[in-house]
């Protein structure tokens, strides 16, 4: 585990990570809390929901063209890997309108919510977006990415099974 945490450091080196910032933040090696999270492309479900296979939460914006930008590969991964961990999106919008108007433009077929309350991005440190946070099959948080990723690229892809202890 230690290795494929050194190998997604590396892969994301480019990419500074964040101090603890926001209120009631939970920083890299922390469990995420039991939250409710509101559906934009489904039912409202618990975070918990997720846990027992690794996860990858991509925090954005509708105002945030890096968030729309990076959408199509968070797309290719969750499709080509989707039986092997979760991929879901967190709308840190105020308006639901904007934000499904987003999703029209980004074509996703994973999850959608919307964090209204700004709960959730407290919890994850989202003082920036994109944030990208991959989350082991327990809830505790392996990494947070800040900034648009090709998240699809053989070496994310890499980084990725590497960090979650998984063959891809």
């Amino acid at each position: 585990m230690k290795n494929a945490l050194v190998s997604l450091a590396l892969c994301f080196a480019a990419v500074p990570g964040s101090a603890v910032a926001t209120p009631g933040e939970v920083s890299e090696g922390g469990t995420l809390q039991q939250i409710p999270m509101q559906g934009l492309t489904g039912g409202s479900k618990l975070l918990g929901d997720y846990r027992g296979k690794p996860l990858i939460i991509n925090v954005w914006a509708s105002y945030c063209p890096p968030c729309l930008a990076e959408m199509s590969s968070l797309e290719r991964l969750s499709k080509r890997y989707g039986k092997q961990f979760n991929v879901i999106g967190v709308s840190i919008d105020d308006y639901p309108d904007r934000a499904q108007a987003f999703l029209v433009q980004a074509k996703t077929s994973f999850p959608h919510f919307i964090d209204r309350r700004l709960a959730l991005e407290n919890m994850l440190g989202a003082d920036r977006i994109p944030l990208t946070v991959l989350v082991d099959a327990d809830g505790k948080i392996l990494r947070k990415v800040y900034g648009a990723k090709g998240w699809d690229s053989p070496e994310t892809v890499e980084a990725i099974g590497k960090a979650f202890g998984l063959r891809m």
